[in-house]
């Protein structure tokens, strides 16, 4: 342990002689042979990049940018067909309500329409039942009134018969009769 032996930090001692000088990227003497190992090194990470990576890179960035654009056309295309279907339920629910609105309202017509042909009919058959009953009130009438003047004259007769002992003459008891009626 004299004289020119370095220490590391391991414990162990270098001879001076092993060191040589200066760390070797800083020397001088063999930059030529770091240069070429550069220039060889940095060409085949080049060529492996060039070759390799840039390519499989651009296929990658190439089917994502294709993939991306069949997404957009594929939502764009399934876009227009729900608009469109969209379009159809809306013109068919027009169509629907217009169909339905037009139903009611010959519906409600034709009901109106038998409602009224009921109601016509009604009034004609009270019309002629009214007619019927006014002709039969009629001749009851006429039947009553001839028993009446019959009814009336026959009264008369017996009651003038009572007081005066004698019957009227008919022509006389009749004429009596009207006279009294009208």
């Amino acid at each position: 342990m004299a004289g020119n032996a370095e220490h590391t930090n391991t414990g162990f001692e270098i001879p001076a002689d092993e060191l040589g000088g200066a760390f070797p990227p800083f020397d001088h003497t063999t930059y030529p042979s770091q240069i070429l190992w550069l220039v060889i090194t940095f060409a085949l990470f080049y060529w492996i990049m060039k070759n390799v990576a840039v390519p499989r890179i651009a296929g990658i960035l190439e089917d994502r940018k294709d993939r991306i654009a069949g997404d957009i056309s594929e939502a764009n295309r399934l876009k227009q067909e729900t608009d469109e279907a969209i379009a159809a339920y809306e013109q068919a629910l027009a169509e629907a309500r217009a169909k339905a609105h037009g139903l009611v309202e010959d519906t409600r017509d034709k009901l109106k329409a038998e409602q009224e042909a009921r109601r016509e009919r009604a009034e004609t058959d009270l019309s002629a039942k009214l007619a019927e009953a006014e002709a039969q009130i009629e001749k009851v009438k006429t039947g009553a009134l001839t028993q009446v003047s019959a009814i009336a004259s026959e009264t008369t007769s017996t009651l003038v018969e009572a007081l005066i002992g004698k019957a009227p003459a008919d022509k006389d008891l009749t004429d009596a009769v009207k006279s009294v009626m009208n």
